[in-house]
This record gives C-alpha cells, sequence and structure tokens, in this order.
C-alpha cells in the first residue's frame, strides 16, 4: 500500500489512518541549490525522509508545499530572494519561484492544519526548506493548544548530521543522492568548489550517497521514537 495520500483509496486511506494517524508534511520550494541539484532539492529529500518514516511507523505523506517565506531584500527596486543578495553583485537565482510573504505562509499552514484535524489525524509532521520549518516551528506551541493536535519538526542540534542543515551544501547533496542520485551533477562544479565548501563547512567531496543514508538512518530512528510517544 502505497504511503503517498494522493495514490490513496478512501478505504485505503481509513486503514493507514486508523493504522497511526500521522501525517507528514514536506515543505519544499522550487529554489537554486547550486548548479549541482535539482531546484526540488527541499521537496525531493523531505519527501523521501517523510517515506521512510510512514514505511517504518505509519502515517501519510502529504503532497509537498511548493511555496515558502524567506528573507526578502529590495536593492534598486528589485526584490532578491534568499540566498539572492550574496552573490556580488546581486542577481535573481536562475529557477526560484516559490517566495511568499510570512503571513500568507503561517495562514496556509494553519489551514492545512484544521483540515487534517477533521481529517482525523492526530499527528503532524512538518519539514523541509528552512524558513518554512522556521514558521511551522515558532507556532507549534499556539497550534497544538488551539487545535489538539501533536506537531513535530526534524530539527536537532548535531551541524551537519541533521536533515537539511545546510543550502545546497554536503548535507543536502547527500540526502539527494540517497533519494534522487539520478539528479545530481557533482561534474557541474568546478574543481575549486569540490575541494571548497561553497555553502557550508565541509568540501563537496565528502558528499556521498552512504553518507545521505547514515545521516537519515540515524533522524529516522530519532523521529520514530518521538511519534510512537506522541502516538
Amino acid at each position: 500500500m502505497s504511503v503517498f495520500y494522493e495514490d490513496l483509496t478512501p478505504s485505503a486511506f481509513r486503514k493507514r489512518l486508523v493504522a497511526a494517524p500521522v501525517a507528514y508534511l514536506p515543505l519544499g520550494t522550487l529554489e537554486w541549490h547550486g548548479e549541482h541539484l535539482p531546484l526540488g532539492t527541499d521537496l525531493i529529500i523531505s519527501r523521501g525522509f517523510f517515506a521512510t518514516l510512514a514505511e517504518r511507523v505509519g502515517g501519510i505523506v502529504l503532497p509537498g508545499f511548493f511555496l515558502g517565506p524567506d528573507r526578502i531584500t529590495n536593492i534598486d527596486g528589485h526584490d532578491y530572494i534568499g540566498m539572492d543578495t550574496e552573490p556580488s553583485p546581486p542577481r535573481h537565482l536562475d529557477g526560484s519561484v516559490y517566495w511568499v510573504p510570512d503571513g500568507l505562509f503561517t495562514d496556509m499552514l494553519y489551514a492545512t492544519l484544521k483540515q487534517l484535524k477533521r481529517a482525523g489525524f492526530k499527528v503532524v509532521v512538518a519539514h523541509g526548506h528552512g524558513p518554512s520549518t522556521g514558521a511551522f516551528a515558532q507556532n507549534i506551541e499556539k497550534w497544538e493548544r488551539e487545535l489538539s493536535l501533536r506537531l513535530l519538526h526534524c530539527w536537532h542540534e548535531g551541524g551537519g548530521q541533521g536533515i537539511q542543515t545546510d543550502h545546497a551544501g554536503v548535507n543536502e547533496t547527500s540526502l539527494t543522492l540517497l533519494y534522487r542520485p539520478e539528479s545530481v551533477r557533482l561534474a557541474a562544479l568546478d574543481e575549486d568548489e569540490l575541494s571548497g565548501a561553497m555553502f557550508g563547512d565541509v568540501p563537496f567531496v565528502d558528499a556521498s550517497r552512504e553518507h545521505g543514508a547514515k545521516i537519515a538512518e540515524i533522524h529516522a530512528a530519532r523521529m520514530e521514537a518521538l511519534i510512537r510517544e506522541a502516538l
């Protein structure tokens, strides 16, 4: 039986819901992640990780958000989103189509949680794009109180060993190699980029599917324990 919400018939949905009333909400973007990773990296990683959790613990993985908040800077009348202000001069990075204001995004999250509560879920795990996860995390206490849901994210102390702890660096590159290896193009990086740390403190030569699998297993076991406790 599929773990993905959109694949389930009502009968299959009811069976999975009764067995484990857990919803997994991937928080993605369509965002430049270096020249070597796909634009949907945030969603590829979070959805892949959640599929693993759903297979281990039960529950249902929702289609991911691709809209999300981020920092925005206006320079000479032009808005630059997220990483766009870091190159010199600033430039719009190819493929980034995801930004919405913080308030609109939190409204989208809240509306989704209300629907999930109505559908019978008791636990919601959301994770992915950093600013999106941050918006979810900062509202957990209020939303748990208002909706009587248990809300979890996957951030955890541990630096680069966490889930999505950098932007297109070794962590996200290794996890994308685990979940969608055919989409990674390390050859797009030159020798200086491979031996350096373009978006983090670890050289890209240390990125590997094996490293991604190690990270994923550590945190799948940790999240499994938290979800079972929440149930």
